[in-house]
């Protein structure tokens, strides 16, 4: 079976973003200091249709990540346009007409809307009957491959509490925002049994990835 895969970065106080966010500050007020890891990079450049960058031991961490996935899951706070119905003039995301996605994106909302087909084979579709539903329909789009857990915090939170997460990958910012939206909030004790798979040491950043042991779903 297909594993979900949940890979974030994590201020050293464990916030996934900063507090506020909103149209202006998509990541929360700070939040964008958690990526700045990943903004230089060649990879990330490639990925919104941009050239140049650099290349460092982020680089194959960013590539593993985005191998095999067939599918992702985000939730409405992600994919940005403020809370609430949608409106005459619905949100389309912060990505432009072409997101870095190219595979089906799931939308956990409170509010239903058709699927929003963009360039480059993404087609947003919004969920509006849980995250098991979600899982199951990206379990389907995603023909064996494995979907993405893209945040925010309380999507991810959500899943990690309902043990539906198969893999953990964090990177850990040097950054310390004091308010905002934290990972694994409100987690029971003992709620995730870890396996180390890897760490990595990177310019500005440590990405650490873990199994969730089976024993803690």
């Amino acid at each position: 079976m297909s594993k979900l895969r949940l890979s974030i970065t994590m201020s050293l106080d464990g916030y996934v973003a900063g507090p506020d966010q909103s149209v202006e500050h998509p990541v929360g007020v700070g939040g964008l200091q958690l990526h700045e890891w990943f903004f230089p990079l060649q990879a990330f450049r490639e990925m919104h249709g941009g050239q140049g960058g650099t290349t460092d031991a982020s680089t194959a961490v960013v590539e593993e990540r985005r191998a095999n996935i067939g599918a992702t899951i985000m939730g409405r706070n992600m994919f940005g346009g403020g809370p609430g119905p949608w409106g005459e003039e619905p949100w389309s995301g912060w990505w432009g007409e072409d997101p870095p996605y190219h595979h089906p994106v799931f939308v956990l909302t409170h509010h239903a809307r058709p699927p929003l087909e963009m360039q480059g084979d993404t087609t947003f579709h919004f969920v509006t009957d849980g995250i098991e539903v979600a899982l199951e329909q990206a379990r389907h789009a995603a023909e064996g491959q494995d979907i993405w857990l893209a945040g925010g915090a309380s999507v991810a939170n959500q899943y990690l509490a309902a043990g539906l997460v198969d893999e953990l990958d964090i990177s850990i910012a040097p950054v310390i925002l004091a308010a905002g939206e934290r990972l694994f909030d409100r987690l029971a004790p003992g709620a995730l049994a870890l396996t180390q798979i890897r760490a990595v040491d990177a310019p500005g950043v440590t990405h650490i990835k873990y199994r969730i042991a089976s024993g803690s779903r």
